[in-house]
């Protein structure tokens, strides 16, 4: 069951003009699921954000072009750089959203982008070293409440489309909170303070949209990670498919 935040905010989604496409192909997709079990085909359809956001690039593109002519925008390639960074976020939250609608999320998670919105936020996230202050590379949150309204459980999840770039930076915050936390040289040489009342776990999700998951140095930047997804239908003994993000936030958070 979704409130009407929750609500609004999967109405939102769909208001974006370049998301129309992505949208209908998730729905397509849950349509045409085999079984006929909404339950089964959301869970299923975080593993085909990948192919779905390769079949909506040609809308897209018409979308830009439209944009271009119009004098609306001059540089169409960072402007399809930017929606496809949008989309896989904009995407991932849709099918959370939807998930949660139909009772495969509990009740008191939620996800949101707008880090404001989550209790403590600052508390937990914001890193000081020798006074200057360190935040995490977080694209959307996903957190639990109280029955007081109070943070209870958190996510941090970073998104990336490639692995190309900043593919560093992603896992940077989550070494450094280790080091904040744990009695060690590093941490008294560079005066690190961190003491949150509440730990936050710290993921990664990609599309691996240039298939470089299987780089050494790739793979041993998940190892940093409380968790790691792609959302592609594939198998992987070192990163899980999005599918399984309800059952671990549902245990975890």
């Amino acid at each position: 069951m979704l409130n009407k935040e929750e609500q609004k905010s999967l109405e939102n989604i769909k208001a974006i003009p370049y998301m129309e496409k992505t949208i209908a192909l998730i729905e397509d997709f849950v349509k045409e699921y085999p079984t006929q079990d909404d339950k089964m085909a959301y869970l299923a359809v975080f593993d085909e954000i990948f192919r779905i956001l390769n079949e909506a690039k040609s809308f897209v593109d018409e979308y830009l072009n439209k944009r271009k002519a119009n004098g609306e925008i001059k540089d169409e390639k960072q402007a399809l750089k930017s929606i496809a960074g949008n989309s896989f976020s904009l995407a991932l939250a849709y099918i959370f959203l939807k998930n949660k609608e139909i009772d495969n999320i509990n009740e008191n998670i939620y996800i949101t982008s707008k880090i404001s919105k989550v209790p403590s936020f600052e508390e937990i996230s914001i890193i000081n070293v020798d006074g200057e202050t360190q935040k995490p590379d977080c694209d959307l949150v996903i957190y639990s409440l109280n029955e007081d309204d109070t943070l209870k459980e958190c996510m941090i999840l970073s998104l990336k489309t490639s692995l190309r770039e900043r593919a560093g930076q992603t896992y940077k915050w989550k070494l450094l909170m280790e080091i904040a936390t744990t009695e060690n040289p590093i941490k008294e040489k560079y005066n690190i303070d961190y003491n949150p009342k509440k730990m936050p776990l710290v993921a990664f999700a990609t599309v691996n949209f240039y298939n470089e998951i299987n780089n050494p140095q790739h793979k041993g930047m998940f190892k940093f990670f409380d968790k790691s997804f792609i959302a592609k239908n594939i198998n992987a003994d070192f990163i899980d498919r999005m599918s399984t993000l309800p059952k671990f936030v549902n245990e975890n958070l």
